[in-house]
């Protein structure tokens, strides 16, 4: 007898359990979790996998380790309702109709939220909404929803808990919307069911308030106006006149200059305390981001968990004499955006990849990977594959070049319309009078840069007669990206001119 021989009832049974390992179904993959934190004016450069020289972000920075930093990706609406609707939604402002911050998102519009919680998703979204101004009632698509009016505040906010309970929160906003989420991953959710959480962090927005730990973090740290602020000579009038408004630097700088406006040298003191308490509020975004993914992988969801931390917007700190955004200036319309992926997704190539990523790419990307139905008529693409193989897009086309589009103000007069065309290389701005007389010459001068050059946007080549040729490409470019987007009607305000007044208290 052979002693290695297996026994005689395996050797009966093992064809017959072979057979019925083929014919019985795999069972099916759980479909995959998503965690969504959305800061609130997050400048892309404000991570430590960024290459930030000051702010240390290690729990955002594992994140990126472990999936893909998108090193180029923009918003196309640097404001932000619009913007946060176009994350939602896969499209352009003036496509879903959100192009200021007071409008609602439309109930019947569908979204990433609404295609997954139609699919089977347990939903929730607390935190900062921001999608119609007095509303803190629970929106469609959502099994719970927390959520205040305005801006909320650092500390005491009025919460909406769920269209049930109104009541503030004791404690930093940034550890009340955190617990929470942890609340509900815990025991606020139907646990036989996938799960989409949302956490909209009022960080690092205006008023910057740091938590008392980190409220010195920076104070070692010496921060001076950035050297574009008095590089204007070649830049519209528009910019210059805005330097002394509540968005330029000599302005009240969100309070934290008593005494406005001010152009003396020592008034840096206030922009330095103002660019310290910014990085101060990031530092508990990225403690935040570090107890959700403990939570995560204390019950045993990590792997299957895609993880998605972005901003809605960008934020000029300095450069040409502004702050706040919607200008398309660099700093106003680049944004950060880090995904970690479920395991079932595979391991990406990269770990930081170049094309450019929208904020309109969130929704299908999210959807493709959640195999759910997806968003039909969108100005989006899904950023799936690109991560997957670290840029390459299996020999179909990505983009090389996006629109920007941005309606003036009458709460905010510090910036015009703008219209503009970025592409990998160049970036053309026009700001257009607006109204309803088209035909009526640009308000301001334009600007064209060189980005490859002069990634600073230092030097404007509008009147270069070496750049004419670009210069009329570039136009061409932009009503063709117009057309593409359904914008050949292209309704703006009239620009009323940059204007000194300080904005309403209530919505700032």
């Amino acid at each position: 007898m052979n002693p290695t021989a297996p026994p005689a009832w395996r050797r009966l049974f093992t064809p017959l359990l072979a057979l019925l390992a083929v014919a019985l179904p795999v069972a099916a993959q759980p479909k995959p979790n998503v965690v969504f934190v959305l800061c609130d004016d997050l400048r892309w450069d404000c991570l430590g996998v960024a290459g930030h020289p000051h702010l240390k972000t290690p729990n955002i920075d594992a994140l990126a380790n472990e999936g893909v930093h998108f090193r180029n990706a923009f918003c196309t609406t640097s404001l932000c309702s619009p913007s946060r609707a176009s994350i939602l939604s896969g499209l352009y402002a003036h496509a879903h109709g959100v192009t200021n911050n007071f409008t609602e998102f439309p109930a019947k519009l569908p979204g990433f939220h609404t295609r997954l919680h139609d699919a089977g998703y347990a939903t929730a979204y607390m935190g900062k909404w921001h999608m119609g101004e007095e509303n803190d009632s629970k929106r469609p698509g959502f099994d719970y929803f927390a959520t205040h009016k305005g801006q909320g505040k650092y500390e005491g906010t009025e919460w909406n808990l769920n269209d049930k309970e109104r009541k503030v929160l004791p404690g930093y906003y940034t550890h009340v919307v955190t617990q929470l989420a942890l609340d509900w991953l815990e025991s606020g959710r139907d646990k036989a069911k996938p799960f989409l959480l949302m956490v909209g962090q009022k960080a690092p927005h205006s008023f910057y308030f740091p938590e008392e730990k980190y409220k010195t973090a920076f104070d070692a740290v010496d921060v001076q106006y950035p050297k574009s602020a008095f590089n204007l000579a070649d830049k519209p009038l528009w910019i210059k006149e805005r330097l002394y408004t509540w968005h330029g630097i000599y302005g009240p700088l969100f309070d934290w200059r008593k005494k406005f406006p001010d152009d003396s040298p020592e008034a840096v003191k206030d922009f330095a305390a103002m660019t310290r308490a910014y990085w101060g509020t990031i530092l508990s975004v990225d403690d935040s981001v570090g107890k959700l993914v403990a939570a995560l992988k204390a019950n045993g969801q990590y792997d299957n968990t895609m993880f998605v931390f972005m901003g809605d917007n960008g934020l000029l700190n300095g450069e040409h004499g502004m702050v706040d955004k919607r200008t398309a200036h660099e700093a106003s319309i680049r944004i950060p955006v880090v995904i970690k992926f479920p395991k079932t997704f595979g391991q990406p190539k990269s770990k930081s990849v170049d094309p450019m990523l929208l904020t309109t790419d969130i929704a299908p990307t999210i959807l493709e990977v959640c195999g759910a139905e997806p968003l039909s008529k969108i100005h989006g693409r899904s950023a799936a594959t690109i991560a997957r193989t670290g840029g390459d897009f299996g020999g179909i086309a990505w983009r090389t070049a996006f629109l920007y589009e941005y309606n003036y103000e009458k709460q905010f007069p510090y910036t015009p319309n703008v219209r503009a065309v970025r592409t990998d290389r160049w970036k053309y701005m026009r700001y257009p009078h607006g109204g309803p007389d088209n035909d009526l010459p640009d308000k301001h001068m334009a600007e064209l840069y060189d980005l490859q050059a002069d990634p600073g946007e230092d030097k404007n080549l509008i009147g270069d007669p070496a750049h004419a040729g670009t210069l009329a490409a570039l136009k061409i470019q932009l009503e063709q990206l117009k057309k593409q987007t359904g914008l050949e009607k292209d309704v703006m305000p009239v620009d009323e001119g940059i204007k000194s007044a300080l904005p309403d208290q209530k919505i700032r």
